[in-house]
């Protein structure tokens, strides 16, 4: 019922700013589809209704665009950036006299013109959903025109305040969730590709499998970041064990593992915003309340990065992890000892660990717990990582120090078994 009532009132909320008056319609309609012109009105409008009539506007056309003009639409917008001159003067004003209003000249002067522009936009009805779509377009292009960096940096700095993890709801994806949710799950998932809706069925039905998604209240329909659990009674060191079609089934209440064998990015226009360590944290809590019999809280993580590692510094074992057919008893104890290496040895200039995955757990308070040679055998896992997956287990009463000891001190919480192979 709380719940109820609290989506009632975000709905509320959102289809408010749907109710526009005719006439402000008709002053959006006037100015065309000029970039320019309809751009200059989001920025010269006074009132709320206006502000949102012309953003609207603005982003239609945007989206409208021809793929080859969107870039010449980011300069535009890059235009309105700040005055170094009107900066310096502010600065020095206040430096003379540190009043309140010389500070607030030192804020109006030192934020660029685009910045509003974006709030306004985010203010329009589905404008977050929106400016997270055109932010995946501004990622493209900033690659290859480095000037529109600026730009993006802007908007990532603004999306980090719009998606603080308080305003974010956690909700379980069943097989129940409505469809539209259901076809995004198959589609963003990331890590261990979902072939059916009879594979998708396989991994949210059965009473021993839950998935759990991140949403914003703007974007109800558009997962953000989801995460795929196993309950099972023992550690698993295979992703085969976890997707097998053919298993046992076991009774939630007897399981005492969880597994978070997947954990899926939706959206790339987010790119640079990290949910995953409020997700999993968050998931392992729920779990533990709803399922008291939970003791053990691990992931089965791939390795993306070990076979590019490899080839710089064990070409041999490189060349041999190639072929899946070489893979096997015989070179599981020189891929171990040569995956603990990668992890606990850094060739970065901030000596963190090599791997992305790893900074990811490790920075989340999360253990180094096992190595799992012949891990993952499919195709793309022999090629990024010779089939190599990682246990990394999350100690409820220790995540929050392991995370500090890691962001103070750069300390790689790792199981006795792993260092014994740095020898």
């Amino acid at each position: 019922m709380q719940m109820r009532f609290f989506n009632d009132i975000l709905s509320s909320l959102m289809d408010g700013g749907l109710r526009l008056p005719l006439f402000s319609r008709g002053q959006a309609g006037a100015l065309g589809d000029n970039p320019e012109a309809v751009l200059n009105a989001v920025i010269a409008a006074e009132g709320e209704i206006s502000s949102l009539v012309h953003g609207t506007h603005l982003l239609d056309i945007f989206e409208n665009l021809p793929e080859e003009k969107r870039e010449a639409f980011f300069h535009l917008l890059l235009s309105l950036d700040l005055d170094p001159d009107a900066l310096a003067e502010a600065t020095s004003a206040y430096r003379s006299s540190p009043t309140a209003a010389h500070l607030e000249k030192i804020s109006q002067t030192a934020e660029p013109g685009w910045q509003e522009v974006f709030r306004r936009l985010n203010a329009t009805p589905g404008g977050t959903v929106r400016l997270v779509r055109m932010r995946q377009e501004l990622i493209t292009l900033a690659k290859k025109t480095p000037a529109l960096k600026r730009l993006d940096a802007g908007l990532k700095q603004l999306m980090r305040g719009w998606f603080n993890p308080g305003f974010l709801v956690l909700k379980p994806v069943t097989w129940e969730s409505p469809a539209s949710i259901l076809e995004k799950i198959i589609a963003y998932e990331a890590v261990h590709e979902i072939t059916s809706w009879d594979d998708l069925r396989a991994r949210l039905a059965p009473q021993d499998r839950r998935c759990f998604a991140f949403f914003h209240p703007s974007m109800p329909d558009e997962p953000l970041i989801f995460v795929e659990v196993a309950l099972t009674t023992d550690t698993p060191d295979t992703i085969r064990s976890v997707l097998a079609g053919e298993r046992d089934i076991i009774d939630e209440h007897s399981a005492n593992t969880a597994v978070f064998y997947s954990i899926s990015n939706c959206q790339r226009g987010l790119e640079g915003i990290s949910f995953g360590n409020f997700l999993i944290k968050r998931v392992a809590r729920d779990l533990k309340r709803d399922l008291p019999g939970l003791r053990t809280f691990v992931t089965l993580s791939p390795v993306p990065g070990f076979r590019s590692w490899l080839e710089k510094h064990d070409p041999e074992l490189f060349a041999l992890s190639a072929d899946k057919s070489l893979i096997g008893e015989d070179t599981d104890d020189k891929i171990l000892n040569a995956a603990a290496r990668y992890f606990l040895t850094s060739d970065r200039p901030d000596g963190r660990p090599n791997d992305p995955v790893a900074r990811f757990h490790l920075g989340n308070g999360a253990i180094l717990d096992r190595l799992n040679a012949r891990g993952d055998l499919s195709d793309k896992a022999i090629r990024q990582s010779a089939g190599l997956m990682v246990n990394y287990r999350y100690d409820l009463a220790k995540v929050e120090q392991n995370h500090e000891d890691y962001i103070r001190n750069g300390d790689i919480k790792a199981s006795p078994d792993i260092r014994r192979r740095l020898g």
